[in-house]
Order: C-alpha cells, then structure tokens, then sequence
C-alpha cells in the first residue's frame, strides 16, 4: 500500500528465506519474476492490485504456497496446462479475482488442492498461520471485503471472479470438503450447477452469479447447512426453488434475474408443469396400473347411479314422453327374448 513503480527485481538468490512475500496495493508492472522459486520456503505471496501482466504462474506449484493472492492485475491466458507437474497440493487461498484468464477450468487444478479436500481442520479451533501480522491482506468473502490481520488455517478460500472463464463447473470442485469461500461469478460459465456442490460441507458463501448457468438448482444444495450467503442471481436457471433449512433464508436478492426460476421467495408461482414430480420410476408403475382400474371403476360406479336416478324420474314422472318410449319398447324386446330362450325357439 505505497506508491512503489516498475518491475519486481529479477534476482531472488537460491538461499532465500522469505516466508511471506507481500507488495499490494502498488503501481508495479511487468510479469512475476521466476527466481522466486528459490524461496523453497514460500508460504504466502501476495501481489493483489498491481499492474502486473503476465501468465499464470503454475510454477510455484513446486513450493508448499498455502496462500495465493494475483488479484486486481493484468494476469491473462488459460490455467489448463498443469499434468500433474505443479500440484499446489498445500493451498488454502488462491484468489484471482479481477484479472483476464479464459478457457475452461482445469479438474486437474482442483484435484490438486490436497489442504482443501482433506477435510481434517476442525471448524471449532481457532489455529492461526504462523505470521500473525498482515495488516493489508485483503480477500473477498460472504459479499465483503475483509481486512485480514492473521490468517486462520481453516479459512479456505476459492476466488476465481471477474474474469473470463467459460465452459462447465468442474465436478471435482464437490471434493473440497473444507473449502469455506466458492466465488465463480462474473464469469462466462455454461451448462447446470454440479449437485455435487451439495458435499461441500463446510461451504459458508457460494456466489455463481453473473455467468450463463442453466438447468435447476440442484436440491443437494440443501444440505449446505452452514451456507449463510448464496448468489445465483443473473443466469439462465429455471424450475422450482428449493426450500429447508439454509435455504428458507435466503431472499429475493439471491435469485434475480433468472427468468425460469419460480417459487418462494419469488413472488412468481410455478405452473403445474413445473410442480409435477419426477416421472416414477419401474417400481412406481404397480401403482399406476392399480390408479388407473380404480378411475374405471369409480366411472362405472358414476354412470350406474346417474341410470338409475334417470329412470326413476322417467317413470314416476312420464316426462320425457320420448325417452319412455325408448325404455318401453328396450322392455318388449327384453320380454320377447326371454320367452324365446325359454322356449328353446329361434328369432
């Protein structure tokens, strides 16, 4: 947070000791130096809000980073190219927020976050990193930004907003059982919202919006139970909203702009088509078939007492005068066959 210019020097020496590398804030330029892979011992770097240009830096991936911050830069071009090379398996915050990356989000990048999938770090305990002083670590969470002075080991943080990433939500984003903060919005993300999204168990804020999404919103969301901030708003999603728990909090501000999506808390009611309930499955057709006699049935049963509340008014009646001409003469025919049949007689 000074008014520093130019490029980062070149030269970090292979003794470098330096655990936490943090120049925010700034009016540098250029591209990353690549000498910081000599920093063996590495854990946080942060360059947020430069001028910096430059591709992403997949070779730190040999370094134990736990923290990652580019963001508010110029950094641009696809993270895909990884092959199990560059694992980043220690990370606990990558934010890239603000930049100009496109392409397809790589699975193999996520697969890669051993720290976050690993689910061993236990919410209750208040455990911080060893550097206790980062008075100008800045990172976005629950639709704020936040002013970190120490960083808490269980904060897990995924922020890949505001750039232009398109393509589908990886699935293997579901393994990160321990990430607390999921920001994909302000991309150009297509296809539905992985249900797989709902085995994030400890996720606290999910924000998706501003992308090209599309499909349902999947009900394993629901179980989400320590989602306190979710943001779909302006995608392509339609279908009932899901309700219970996390999700009976939520307001209209999480759903705007989804023309397709209906139910509370919109005020827009679903149609019957969109209330019907998946088609049953094999198991389900006994009991169609046992729904469908019993309709036959109740018909019969409908027509029967119809007839005869009919008759009975014709005959006490003798109005209509037409249809007791009908009936008399259905009784004639009635009695004439009888008396053949008794009589062994052919018509």
């Amino acid at each position: 947070m000074n008014s520093f210019h130019g490029k980062i020097p070149r030269n970090f020496h292979r003794s470098c000791l330096l655990r936490s590398f943090s120049i925010n804030h700034n009016q540098l330029e250029g591209s990353l130096p690549r000498s910081l892979v000599n920093c063996l011992e590495l854990e946080v770097l942060d360059v947020g809000n430069n001028n910096l240009k430059d591709t992403f830096p997949n070779w730190l991936g040999n370094l134990d980073l736990q923290v990652l911050v580019l963001r508010g830069n110029r950094f641009c071009g696809h993270l895909d190219d990884f092959e199990g090379r560059f694992s980043f398996s220690h990370l606990r915050i990558i934010d890239l927020s603000h930049n100009d990356f496109n392409g397809h989000l790589p699975s193999k990048f996520f697969e890669n976050l051993h720290a976050i999938s690993s689910g061993s770090e236990n919410k209750g305990d208040a455990k911080y990193m060893r550097y206790d002083y980062y008075e100008s670590f800045i990172i976005t969470t629950k639709g704020l930004e936040m002013h970190l002075r120490r960083i808490l080991i269980a904060l897990m943080v995924i922020d890949f907003s505001n750039n232009r990433f398109n393509g589908k939500i990886p699935e293997t984003l579901g393994e990160l059982h321990s990430l607390i903060v999921l920001n994909l919005s302000h991309n150009s993300l297509t296809g539905p919202i992985p249900s797989l999204l709902g085995n994030l168990s400890a996720l606290e804020s999910l924000d998706l919006s501003s992308n090209k999404l599309e499909g349902e919103i999947p009900t394993e969301l629901v179980n989400l139970i320590f989602l306190e901030v979710l943001n779909l708003s302006w995608n392509n999603l339609m279908g009932l909203i899901p309700r219970g728990k996390q999700f009976d909090t939520f307001t209209n501000d999480s759903y705007i702009g989804n023309l397709g999506l209906c139910g509370l808390p919109l005020s827009k009611e679903c149609s019957n088509e969109q209330n019907l309930e998946p088609k049953p499955t094999k198991s389900g057709e006994d009991g169609d078939a046992v729904n469908w006699k019993f309709s036959i049935l109740m018909g019969y049963g409908c027509g029967l007492v119809c007839g005869l509340s009919m008759g009975y008014i014709v005959f006490t009646t003798g109005k209509p005068w037409w249809l007791v001409r009908i009936i008399e003469r259905g009784q004639q025919k009635y009695v004439v066959r009888g008396k053949i049949r008794r009589s062994g007689g052919r018509k």
